[in-house]
């Protein structure tokens, strides 16, 4: 069976753990601070780097330093894991959805413009499957208007834009180390700031609130969660770290391979290759309905062939939670058309060309099978 994600593991992190274990410290720790220091290194522009449990620990965190409160407005893509909005809606704060771009996913900065109003107080761009947003015009816009921008990296450890990783400039950034991302540290994440007073509060908010004087005398200004990583996971990461390149440019050959393989097919919309795309996922739109079936359908043969597929995801916007909101169908087109029509193909490093290959026949042959049903 082929499944649409799997972690690399291996015996070098198999090791890491074990010496962690064997060490007796298993709370943050000495590789906690290494992988932070790894992180800033790897991602360069001099930026601090904060680890925590979760990216979703990272982003509200970020949101709360930010001074993002009860009334805010803060405007969210209406494609992207449900975890985007739901940490808008933790503190209080409106999310704001806007429609995105059928080919990248990624917001539309006229959109984000029109969705502006007095109460907007941040944006939060997310870099859909290791596609960068287009920075530059959302940071002048951000600047023009007095907003701050929390880039939602979850999915773009080791993206690039115009030459610049992720996260390398920026104010903040939030990573996923999650298991079905470019690298982890089972479940994890980081937040990248070049913002040393933002940093300081960051660490308060993410361990209780608790911040320590010169002589190592506790206070708690503020309050704080509960969100630091492990050492066991950290270790796992610093080993995924020096692997992170090699695993990205694997994915950037596989992903190259199916825009050549797939077929030229009038049902089928597949993503665009650009420069500094990490491809954490490759995430094809299938028109159903022209072909005379079901996601759920086409899916099921695909499992019968030993092909296993995602969905990411349905449109934020059509969840009871923010139907709530007033939002409703037909509200951001591109996005539901994306979200009834998305289809995740597998793409991990240890794939092969063949398994590829064998993706791209088995789904020509449903396409065609379909059409001439």
């Amino acid at each position: 069976m082929l499944p649409f994600t799997r972690p690399s593991i291996d015996d070098a992190e198999r090791q890491a753990v074990s010496e962690v274990l064997a060490s007796g410290w298993l709370a943050s720790g000495p590789r906690v601070e290494a992988l932070e220091q790894g992180l800033e290194d790897y991602l360069g522009g001099g930026v601090s780097v904060r680890v925590f449990s979760s990216a979703t620990g990272a982003l509200e965190a970020a949101l709360l330093a930010s001074g993002v409160g009860p009334g805010d407005e803060v405007i969210v893509p209406a494609m992207s894991f449900v975890a985007t909005a739901n940490v808008v809606v933790r503190f209080g704060a409106i999310p704001v959805f806007v429609d995105v771009d059928l080919v990248s996913r990624n917001l539309v900065i006229e959109n984000v413009e029109r969705a502006l109003t007095p109460r907007t107080r941040a944006l939060l761009p997310v870099h859909f499957a290791g596609r960068g947003v287009d920075l530059a015009a959302l940071y002048a816009l951000a600047e023009y208007h007095d907003l701050r921008v929390i880039e939602d990296a979850a999915q773009a450890i080791g993206t690039a834009v115009e030459g610049r990783r992720v996260g390398a400039s920026g104010n903040p950034v939030c990573f996923s180390f999650h298991p079905n991302k470019n690298m982890t540290t089972i479940e994890g994440g980081a937040l990248a700031s070049n913002d040393a007073a933002l940093i300081r509060r960051i660490e308060r908010i993410r361990f209780h609130g608790i911040e320590r004087g010169a002589d190592g005398a506790m206070d708690v200004p503020e309050w704080g969660g509960k969100m630091n990583l492990p050492d066991v996971g950290a270790a796992i990461g610093l080993v995924q770290l020096s692997r992170l390149d090699g695993f990205n440019a694997r994915r950037r050959q596989l992903a190259r391979r199916y825009i050549e393989r797939l077929p030229n097919h009038p049902a089928l919309l597949l993503p665009a290759d650009v420069p500094g795309h990490s491809w954490h996922m490759f995430c094809v739109c299938i028109d159903y309905e022209m072909l005379g079936t079901t996601r759920a359908e086409l899916q099921q043969r695909l499992q019968e062939r030993g092909i296993g597929t995602g969905i990411h995801y349905p449109a934020m916007h059509l969840f009871s939670l923010y139907r709530g909101y007033g939002y409703a169908p037909g509200d951001f087109p591109v996005a539901e058309r994306i979200g009834e029509q998305t289809l995740t193909l597998p793409l991990f490093p240890a794939m092969t060309d063949h398994d590829v290959d064998r993706v791209c026949n088995a789904l020509e042959a449903l396409l065609t099978t379909e059409v001439e049903a």
